[in-house]
């Protein structure tokens, strides 16, 4: 059976099942590297097996990091009103792509 998994990495919660891409936040980890990740829950498909951490599983998804590169720019934007006062600033933030490989 297919088995889906909730990980954490970087502060946030992703849902990985095996094969599929997903973006996070930047790791330091060069291209083709193994990743372990964080598990919080193991599920099968149908949601009739499941297993859930207290607070985690330990390390049982492991992935494949697939590219480093920036997200989109976005706009931060400051204004005050009657001063003819702005400030633009730019960010973009910078993003790892990971291929899930395996789920324990």
């Amino acid at each position: 059976m297919d088995k889906i998994a909730v990980i954490k990495t970087g502060g946030k919660q992703y849902v990985a099942e095996v094969g599929e891409k997903i973006k996070i936040e930047k790791i330091d980890q060069e291209l083709g590297a193994q990743v372990k990740f964080d598990t919080l829950l193991v599920a099968d498909q149908a949601g009739k097996q499941l297993q859930v951490g207290q607070p985690s599983l330990g390390e049982l998804v492991t992935g494949k990091v697939v590219r480093n590169y920036l997200d989109k720019k976005i706009n931060v934007l400051k204004f005050k009103n009657k001063t003819r006062y702005t400030r633009n600033r730019g960010h973009r933030q910078p993003i790892t792509e990971v291929e899930i490989t395996a789920i324990a």
